[in-house]
């Protein structure tokens, strides 16, 4: 017999997924969970046999050794399990430290588990002693995943908490973009969808005023393809933040013109595209500076290590805004450690 053969389900089965709207569903038969910020995770016991997957279908399992033995130690011989690995350092979950795991020396890895371990939030369950949950309703898949779970085996495994008041998952929101990366609804009476976007999730989007410190032409075009953005930091330098690209094709000809007018280096004076990031790709270089005139209001979801985790949406020219003006406070978010203390320790 193979290994996860006594599994209903094998590795490398894709998560269920979940639709962003605007605003949280309200009304009878929902259920609202904190959206962790980690990496999601398919964990699959069988045995001796350990293998925990990413949202793509990759395995981790080497990245998060500490997470292998902690699954391990949950007092069960088949099962399968979704949840979201994190890492809290000062009192908030640290994207950055997951991403320094994904490196290829396995030393390193094993200093890092050791200096930043990491821990899993469960918040539901595909399979128990063999037996499929996928086609419950949440509510079962719930209590069992409580009935293998509570009380944790182990500190570094964790029961997310989740609430049927929605006025209780709207307060969640508020910690959104520092613990959590936003508020989940689930149907109480919804099977596990495996690859379908049949969960609702409600981010907090915020906005900032950037300063447009470079542009970059489209792909085989001379017409521009993205700004990139800067913030001034707090020498006075102008650091790059991340970029936007939502530019409506009929305003591109005439922001290109306008843009190559203001071309000047170097464009950013602090942290730049070409600088050394684990960011930078082999397009890093391929921009052109610009004299820091232009200063555009965008919209974003998540910040990490002070800059734009994602591309943000542009939203409007700030002509009445002094570039020096657009300052590197506007993405420190308020300090709420003994909050998510608070939430974590729900969650035990």
């Amino acid at each position: 017999m193979s290994a996860f053969d006594r599994l209903p389900w094998k590795p490398g089965m894709p998560p269920m997924e979940a639709k962003l709207v605007e605003s949280l569903p309200e009304g009878e038969g929902w259920q609202y969970e904190p959206k962790w910020d980690g990496f999601r995770c398919l964990a699959f016991r069988d045995g001796d046999d350990i293998a925990l997957m990413s949202k793509s279908g990759r395995p981790l399992g080497r990245y998060f050794p500490e997470m292998v033995e902690a699954v391990r130690a949950v007092p069960a011989e088949l099962f399968i399990v979704d949840g979201e690995l994190i890492i809290p350092i000062g009192g908030v979950l640290s994207f950055d430290a997951l991403q320094l795991r994904l490196h290829p020396a396995e030393s390193r890895i094993r200093r890092l588990s050791r200096e930043t371990p990491a821990q899993i939030m469960l918040f539901d369950l595909l399979a128990l002693g063999g037996k499929s949950y996928v086609d419950e309703p949440l509510s079962a898949r719930r209590e069992a995943l409580e009935s293998l779970a509570s009380p944790p085996p182990r500190p570094d495994i964790l029961l997310s908490p989740f609430t049927l008041e929605c006025e209780v998952a709207k307060s969640w929101l508020e910690m959104a973009g520092e613990a959590l990366d936003g508020v989940v609804a689930k149907r109480r009476d919804g099977p596990y969808e495996s690859g379908e976007r049949a969960m609702l999730k409600v981010k907090q989007l915020k906005t900032a005023d950037c300063v447009v410190g470079g542009f970059r032409y489209g792909t085989g075009s001379r017409q521009v393809g993205s700004l990139l953005l800067g913030l001034y930091n707090e020498a006075g330098k102008l650091d790059h933040v991340g970029f936007t690209s939502a530019i409506a094709a009929r305003e591109r000809a005439a922001l290109t013109k306008r843009l190559e007018k203001l071309i000047e280096p170097p464009g950013f004076t602090g942290d730049a595209p070409g600088g050394p990031s684990r960011w930078s790709t082999e397009r890093t270089g391929e921009w052109q500076p610009l004299r820091p005139e232009l200063v555009a209001e965008v919209r974003y979801d998540h910040v990490t290590g002070k800059r734009f985790r994602h591309g943000t949406r542009f939203l409007r020219w700030r002509p009445d805004k002094a570039p020096e003006q657009c300052r590197m406070d506007q993405l420190q978010p308020e300090a709420r450690p003994a909050a998510l203390a608070a939430d974590l320790e729900m969650a035990r």
